[in-house]
């Protein structure tokens, strides 16, 4: 009994030492601060300044500073937050070199702050597994196999809805199981900076093969850039045929190993459970090639899966232990939330006194729901918390308002010369596949000395909003060949940043990326998107043509003016309005939410649930 308490106190001893360590090390790393502003003839920054602070530390003006966007064409405020890129500008235009430091702040915590790890205390981790693909292919199935819990047939509220990830024990061994919502939520974590996935396991169905939202996991899984397992299931199915689903795959550059590739592909069905032993093992040998290790013996450092708020219980967060130890009553900041841990449990809803890393847990005892994707360190200091968490609501609140572009084609030739581009990462979107293949090629083949092209997407069909979650995680252009975005996604591009580039003519966009690397981009003409109207019903007469009985889903549409008739977001024929009416009255636009009949100059072939968008073309400088 006297062996056990002097055991307990010598714990405790360690515990309170590792604690003022690792509150000393946070502090201190927290005062050590940078000077920022004009040194020596250069301006040195630490993180990208308001219009205002960065006029102060440069001796100018915030007017100087306005005037210079104004005659650049933009239009800001002295608040407005300056980009790296645009501090950058300025500074060159004012006759100064500049350079950034880094150093460790409230708003930059959880990427600057580091605690070297001592080797003897780095541990095997389990493997994080995001299981990806195609709706009905037996992704929910396959991860119901595994842990040998029905959810499929009751999925709403099931296990793995409450928490979205959960952990199997094989031969001792443990491996992390991230059920995603969908792809677009894997890049947005991707796109926060979270990478949280060690291993993609692509579910194929084989008597389906490749399906839309199978390659577009092959593009994010690609994009994460890390080790990818196909499974073949539904084997037994009949009409099943792995061989197919093989060669399909080679055409997006996934190949087996029995064809020379280095792809493990795995055939089975999920629903029999035959061929999961084999797919478990090649996870864990992959895990061992990759010999992932951390440090459990540290304060808990990870990622937000999910959150929500619960009624009875408050705000609710799924999160995944990267680092350290996460144990009840820890201090913890989550994006701009904090809170003490007052409850841990596994994806069964029992109670845990500790997390170690490569687990995931719910936590309950945050003062806000925090975002999927917000990374979350522990601290000893609920003061600190607080502080930490205020500053990084704030930086949220500034990115939000910002909604600079964060990759642009004018942005490419000043990257490539200060060295910050490698590569230029395209998505491109076209009518058909012998379009696709020739625009493709056609980039592939531009040549810019020091940089490559690397074409992230190449698919048919209407420009999405997973194009831009990909284009937003992998700072990427997106390319539309007779191809429109919808409003929707439209909106979506403008609040994250995402540049839409579209075309008709193939020399033109080969032109454009090559002028914009070289700098001889000149004034371009961009078709400016007016309104959209849906068309509901069709009414031939034998004088005036199909009339298309509309209503306005999107903007205004003006009467004579310009528009590209879209089919699936496919542009099907281009032209002009030549008729706008209310009823029998002749009107002069047509607003959001309104009803119209309108006929189109020399097309009749119009079919029901076509958009029509107006649009109009003015020079952007």
């Amino acid at each position: 009994m006297a062996k056990n308490t002097k055991q307990n106190d010598k714990n405790k001893i360690q515990a309170k030492n590792k604690s003022k360590a690792h509150n000393a090390n946070l502090k201190n790393q927290l005062k050590q601060t940078t000077e920022t502003g004009l040194i020596d003839g250069i301006f040195v920054y630490t993180e990208p300044l308001s219009i205002a602070d960065f006029a102060k530390k440069l001796n100018k003006g915030p007017a100087e500073i306005v005037k210079w966007f104004f005659t650049n064409g933009s239009m800001v405020t002295q608040n407005q937050i300056l980009s790296e890129e645009q501090m950058g500008e300025l500074c060159i235009e004012f006759g100064y070199d500049f350079k950034k430091e880094t150093t460790v702040t409230k708003e930059n915590i959880f990427e600057t702050f580091n605690e070297k790890d001592d080797p003897k205390d780095l541990k095997a981790k389990p493997p994080i597994v995001t299981i990806m693909g195609h709706v009905d292919h037996g992704k929910t199935t396959l991860l119901d196999s595994i842990r040998n819990a029905n959810v499929t047939e009751g999925e709403f509220g099931g296990i793995t809805q409450h928490i979205g990830a959960y952990q199997a024990t094989i031969k001792e061994n443990k491996i992390t199981f991230i059920d995603t919502p969908g792809h677009e939520a894997f890049t947005e974590m991707r796109a926060r900076g979270s990478e949280v996935t060690d291993i993609v396991i692509l579910v194929v169905a084989a008597d389906d093969g490749v399906m839309p939202q199978t390659e577009e996991a092959i593009d994010h899984a690609k994009a994460a850039e890390v080790p990818i397992i196909v499974f073949v299931n539904k084997i037994d199915k009949p009409g099943a045929d792995p061989s197919k689903v093989k060669m399909e795959l080679m055409n997006y550059g996934i190949v087996a190993e029995e064809y020379g590739g280095d792809i493990p592909f795995i055939e089975g069905s999920a629903k029999a459970k035959t061929g999961l032993d084999t797919l478990l093992e090649t996870i864990l040998l992959i895990s061992e090639l990759k010999d992932l290790k951390s440090n459990p013996n540290k304060f808990a450092r990870g990622t937000v899966l999910e959150a929500k708020l619960d009624k009875n219980r408050g705000p609710i967060a799924t999160v995944l232990v990267q680092e350290g130890t996460l144990r009840m009553r820890d201090i913890l900041i989550a994006g701009g939330t904090f809170g003490t841990i007052k409850d841990l449990e596994n994806e069964n809803k029992a109670k845990l006194k500790e997390v170690l890393p490569g687990q995931p847990a719910v936590i309950f005892g945050l003062n806000e729901v925090p975002k999927a994707g917000d990374k979350f360190i522990v601290v000893t200091e609920e003061k600190m918390a607080r502080d930490i968490a205020k500053a990084q609501f704030e930086k949220q609140q500034n990115e939000a308002r910002q909604k600079n572009q964060t990759f642009t084609l004018d942005s490419i030739k000043s990257k490539i010369e200060s060295g910050e581009l490698k590569s230029i990462n395209i998505i491109l979107k076209a009518d058909t596949q012998g379009t696709v293949e020739a625009v493709r090629n056609s980039m592939l083949k531009i040549n810019i000395e020091g940089v490559k092209i690397n074409v992230i997407r190449a698919t048919v069909g209407a420009i999405s909003v997973s194009d831009v979650t990909l284009a937003l995680a992998s700072d990427a252009l997106i390319y539309g060949f007779n191809v429109r975005p919808t409003a929707q996604v439209r909106q979506k591009a403008e609040e994250d940043g995402v540049e839409i580039r579209l075309h008709n003519i193939i020399y033109k966009l080969i032109e454009e990326i090559a002028e914009a690397a070289t700098g001889m981009l000149d004034p371009v003409f961009e078709e400016k998107s007016l309104g959209e109207a849906e068309v509901r019903q069709l009414f031939k007469h034998s004088q005036v043509g199909t009339i298309a009985g509309c209503r306005i889903i999107s903007g205004t549409v003006p009467r004579n003016s310009k528009v590209h008739i879209l089919r699936d977001g496919i542009v099907v024929y281009t032209g002009e309005l030549s008729s706008l009416k209310n009823k029998k009255d002749d009107i002069k636009e047509a607003k959001e939410g309104a009803e119209c009949g309108l006929t189109i100059k020399n097309f009749n072939d119009l079919k029901e649930n076509d958009i029509i968008e107006a649009y109009k073309v003015e020079e952007v400088k």
